[in-house]
């Protein structure tokens, strides 16, 4: 287990790495391209050393790399976005903690997600109201301005789901996320017919996990599985704790949490049917 920077750095040089070896370059010729001693390149690929994302359009350019939407995603990797240009989330860096920026950075450059949640709706399908109520409760105490703002974070996240390309969403939602009662019936009803809403998107496929099933490989806790475009290889596993997040990048972890999702959906309601599920709740509430 390993933090997201740590992460991203190993990934980083993992994806370097490989596209050295694909140019034909060993590491003392490529530094040699870019005017850097042999180390330098060999920090960047073990993810031993941080990397400027100046320094990696240089080794792109070495490696003779076109592919944009790959550029782009190896330079944000290091840190920010193509040209330089800062992201929608840097203004609210006085708010939010390093792991959540590093999420939303994630967030922002996979093309899908796959999510099991347990006890909330997911951020990228709360509305506003349900938002406010389930950030005062898990951030007790925190100031009105503060709280506002970490909601203004929560719905600018979901702009990935209007991108074009979108993101490719899956979510399974234990029963227990319908049933729980955020901020009153109002509030539910609004997010239940947000989250029926959601549902009819191409690009957004739910499924409820009912109590009937009962126990599964899901009741350790929620997470999340990136995966991105152009290689396999920068996919990662996000555990959300109360204080940080764990970020987990072996392909034995992958493997095992794509298998444990897999299976969810095998147990879970198809999407149809968790529409109408949904659906049987909201009349009753």
């Amino acid at each position: 287990m390993k933090n997201g920077p740590a992460v991203r750095r190993r990934k980083l040089g993992a994806e370097l790495r490989a596209l050295r070896a694909h140019a034909g370059l060993t590491s003392s010729e490529a530094a040699r391209m870019v005017g850097w001693h042999q180390s330098k390149v060999s920090r960047i690929e073990t993810g031993r050393s941080k990397v400027k994302p100046a320094d990696v359009r240089l080794l792109l350019d070495a490696y003779d790399v076109q592919d944009p939407d790959l550029r782009e995603l190896l330079v944000v990797l290091a840190g920010s976005g193509e040209g330089g240009r800062d992201h929608w989330w840097h203004a609210y860096r006085g708010v939010l903690p390093p792991t959540y920026r590093d999420f939303i950075s994630l967030e922002s450059q996979a093309c899908a997600m796959r999510t099991l949640e347990n006890s909330v709706v997911p951020g990228l399908l709360q509305t506003p109201e349900y938002a406010r109520e389930v950030t005062r409760a898990a951030l007790d105490g925190l100031p009105d301005g503060k709280v506002d703002a970490l909601v203004e974070v929560r719905l600018a996240r979901q702009d990935v789901l209007r991108s074009n390309p979108p993101l490719h969403l899956s979510a399974v939602l234990d029963e227990a996320v319908l049933r729980r009662t955020v901020g009153g019936p109002e509030v539910m009803s609004r997010q239940l017919k947000h989250l029926r809403d959601a549902a009819h998107l191409p690009h957004v496929r739910i499924q409820v996990l009912p109590f009937g099933v009962g126990a599964h490989v899901g009741v350790t806790g929620p997470f999340v599985i990136f995966s991105f475009p152009n290689t396999s290889d920068l996919d990662v596993v996000v555990l959300d704790h109360l204080t940080s997040s764990l970020h987990l990048e072996r392909k034995e972890d992958l493997h095992a949490y794509s298998e444990a999702f897999n299976s969810l959906q095998v147990n879970a309601l198809s999407p149809d049917e968790s529409l109408g599920f949904i659906d049987g709740i909201a009349d009753t509430a």
